[in-house]
């Protein structure tokens, strides 16, 4: 528990595009969504009163859902109450910034600091600089110039989304980076002042994500006793599930005898029906497609989204999580996956190139090698004493992201802002260090 204090007593976050109430694994349900209800309930252990506003998406959601006594939801009503893509977002945002502003009047409330999630909500923090006089904290999550670096050109980001994210930099108070890297790219490419720039990672929740019992987990979730590959993650080209299945095909050709390995796949829709049978939604087919054209399909096992508190079974039940993503500010899954005592084999991008510690944790492979990284999850199944060492080494590297460290760090960053500080208000990158 954080030490109780004063100072910053009401905290608004923003996340505009996504609630923290979403199913995670579906459509721009991940890692944000994790953040920001996770951050919100360690707030909470210091007394902080967080509201979180998000878009209505739908006309079912009540206005206010209170998660615990000091944290609430609040779908804000911008546009028609129906999903819109991130794309046709933009247009609504004044009208989304003026609503949460009457949200507050009507209330009665004012926030010591704003602490937006996205660009999207980035852009509502500075429209909010005309109704509320606070501070304003803002976290990127993902990059437009990075995702482009390793993007096709079908799949690359806005030119209007490059543009807001460089002028965040300039009208906003306060940056957080996940990563070193990120923060020299924020500095030396995009031109941030590097004195408005904190470097502190996303926190994991390390009593949710521990060590459990294989066996037991695998019973629970009917999974086979075979050497199994864990994938958990929404379905989006920047994940690299192309290079994943690629990976997987290459594995299966090394000789296995009677008991091949498995893939896990967590992430996507399933439909039930009325029989009870489950089968892959829209988003999830064409993932099922493609390992049928490429012969795998028999040894993947599809599971669409998963609800948090299951992940911890699936993580005690593989053998070694694969994460593919060609860009990752963080890394998440693997984060939560070495709390668990799962080896990881990664590829070495963004913030996974810090959390994950070669051959202490896991392994790291270049980006888009699929034939590495086959080879690499072959090691780490093949190999059960190499593999128990990275089991040890893999909850110790995990602990250092507990959300008492990460929390700690951002509520100092926030209550510096409060006192009227905007410049060298933090330097935690010993957090990677450490």
């Amino acid at each position: 528990m954080l030490t109780p204090v004063a100072r910053v007593q009401r905290v608004a976050m923003i996340s505009v595009h996504t609630s923290p109430l979403a199913m995670l694994g579906r459509k721009d349900a991940g890692g944000l969504n994790v953040y920001v209800r996770e951050l919100a309930r360690q707030l909470e252990c210091s007394r902080v009163m967080v509201d979180i506003f998000t878009r209505r998406y739908d006309d079912k959601t009540p206005e206010i859902v209170r998660i615990s006594a000091g944290i609430r939801v609040i779908s804000v009503d911008a546009g028609a109450p129906e999903p819109v893509s991130k794309d046709d977002l933009f247009c609504l945002l004044p009208e989304f910034a003026s609503e949460v502003a009457l949200f507050s009047l009507r209330e009665g409330i004012r926030y010591d600091v704003v602490h937006s999630h996205y660009w999207l909500s980035g852009w509502v923090a500075n429209l909010l600089k005309r109704y509320w006089n606070a501070p304003s904290v803002h976290m990127f999550h993902t990059l437009a110039h990075l995702k482009n670096l390793v993007s096709d050109d079908k799949n690359h980001e806005s030119t209007l989304r490059v543009q807001i994210e460089r002028r965040l930099l300039e009208v906003l108070d306060n940056i957080v980076a996940p990563n070193p890297d990120e923060r020299a790219e924020l500095i030396w490419t995009l031109g941030a002042n590097n004195a408005r720039i904190c470097t502190i990672p996303p926190g994991i929740d390390l009593n949710r994500f521990q060590p459990r019992d294989r066996d037991e987990a695998r019973l629970k979730l009917e999974l086979p006793d075979n050497p199994l590959v864990l994938f958990v993650g929404r379905i989006d080209p920047i994940k690299g599930i192309d290079t994943l299945l690629k990976a997987f095909r290459d594995l299966q050709t090394k000789d296995w005898g009677d008991r091949p390995p498995k893939l896990v796949f967590i992430g996507g829709s399933m439909i039930e029906h009325s029989d009870g049978t489950m089968t892959p939604g829209a988003d999830l087919m064409p993932v099922v497609e493609q390992a049928r054209t490429m012969g795998i399909a028999d040894n993947i096992i599809f599971r669409g989204a998963q609800p948090q508190d299951l992940l911890p079974d699936y993580y005690a039940a593989a053998t070694v999580c694969a994460v593919t993503s060609l860009y990752e500010s963080f890394g998440l899954v693997a984060v939560e996956a070495m709390a668990c005592g799962l080896p990881v084999v990664a590829t070495r991008v963004g913030g996974m190139k810090f959390t994950v510690e070669e051959d202490v944790s896991g392994l790291l492979v270049p980006s888009g090698d699929h034939q590495g990284i086959a080879d690499a999850l072959a090691t780490v199944i093949a190999d059960r004493p190499f593999r128990s060492t990275l089991q040890v080494g893999a909850r110790q590297a995990a602990i250092r992201f507990s959300w008492h460290t990460v929390g700690s760090a951002v509520l100092n960053l926030y209550e510096r802002l409060a006192d009227g500080e905007r410049d060298n208000l933090c330097c935690y990158g010993e957090i990677y260090a450490s």
